[in-house]
């Protein structure tokens, strides 16, 4: 044995330290040393089934549901901006009219090609590689739905008939843009507040068609087709029937559709709004049900703006790629995500989640909070 072996074994610092470390093991198996923080304790950690995302719920964290309201106001806005290219009389200041609801001259809802298209309208679907260099064509469709006429009018505070417009367009655009055979996924999305990444007030949506299917994507049908093999049902079904008996994180029940937090919210206020009727496709929906979802998505937004000072928002509708329209695997659904709390870098460098709030309690506060009748 060498000296400098035998010193650093046996010097005092060493055997010090061991001698301390094997009485804790006396007194408390290693399993059961105290930790500094072991006072903190989380409710679960639990698991989201259908995006497989670990979240931790973290209970000594949590806000109340009132905490997370908004202490920001926004800038007052005109009914009508003549420098808004979506206001009515600048209809020539957009690329040529798609579709429309309504007259010319008294549009309700219009989609036009997007100014700055993420994705080019022109082009064939063509792959390039070279090794792990991997390329496509950037071809798709990037359109925008001017949802309302009036420059500061905000969702929340539409009437059911205006939000069935909406949702209207968005099915007439969806179903027309899938039958595009260069498309491969079709993205419905509404970006509202600068936080959730919108650029121009007018209230918008946007709609978005891919020629790849998107990664995320891919995952959730993964996911679900293997729920399927083991159990020979939908794991969207399954959740929602056993969401309905569980009530406690119910926030809207409609005849067609229900709105509700997930038992593994990925963050505060995490809400999916799922149809009722197994739909793979977001295409499939009926004119009946076209009307309970902009009655039960409306309401959502308006317990949002009142509840929580009408927080910046994203929402988005996740259908079944185009090449899948009836599977029985897949139900398509609605999620929107306030912007009340930051992707940090725990959730950057594990992939899991942290929300300091509770599910249970969030929905508590959106389903008891009564609103204005728009």
């Amino acid at each position: 044995m060498s000296t400098r072996f035998f010193r650093s074994r046996f010097s005092a610092p060493f055997f010090l330290s061991s001698v301390i470390r094997n009485l804790s093991y006396i007194s408390h198996p290693p399993s059961q040393i105290p930790h500094p923080t072991s006072h903190i304790s989380y409710a679960r950690t639990s698991l989201n089934l259908i995006t497989r995302d670990w979240v931790i719920i973290a209970t000594e964290r949590a806000s109340r549901p009132e905490g997370f309201k908004v202490t920001a106001q926004r800038p007052p806005l005109p009914p009508h901006d003549p420098e808004c290219p979506f206001c009515p009389g600048n209809e020539d200041q957009t690329a040529k009219e798609i579709s429309r609801i309504g007259s010319a001259g008294k549009w309700r809802v219009r989609t036009v090609p997007n100014k700055y298209p993420a994705l080019s309208f022109s082009g064939e679907r063509t792959r390039s590689s070279t090794g792990v260099f991997r390329s496509m064509a950037g071809v798709g469709i990037h359109e925008v739905i001017v949802d309302h006429p009036t420059h500061n009018m905000n969702l929340a505070l539409f009437t059911d008939e205006e939000m069935t417009d909406v949702i209207t367009m968005y099915w007439t655009r969806y179903a027309a843009v899938r039958k595009d055979p260069r498309i491969e996924a079709v993205v419905l999305f509404k970006n509202h507040g600068e936080g959730a990444g919108t650029s121009l007030y007018h209230p918008h949506s946007q709609l978005a068609a891919t020629p790849v299917v998107p990664t995320q994507v891919r995952l959730r049908m993964d996911e679900a087709i293997r729920y399927f093999d083991d159990t020979g049902e939908c794991l969207f079904c399954r959740t929602l029937t056993e969401e309905l008996a569980a009530k406690d994180r119910i926030i809207i029940e409609g005849k067609h559709f229900v709105a509700f937090q997930p038992y593994a919210a990925l963050s505060p206020f995490h809400t999916w709004i799922f149809p009722r009727r197994h739909m793979a496709s977001f295409d499939d929906i009926a004119d009946q049900e076209i009307s309970d979802l902009a009655r039960v998505l409306r309401s959502l937004l308006a317990k949002l703006h009142y509840g929580l000072n009408d927080p910046d928002y994203n929402y988005t509708i996740r259908s079944i790629p185009t090449a899948s329209q009836d599977a029985e695997y897949f139900h398509w659904y609605l999620t929107v995500i306030p912007r009340v709390s930051r992707v940090a870098g725990f959730e950057i460098g594990s992939g899991m989640y942290i929300n300091t709030s509770l599910p249970e309690e969030s929905a508590r506060f959106l389903r008891e909070l009564e609103v204005p009748k728009p």
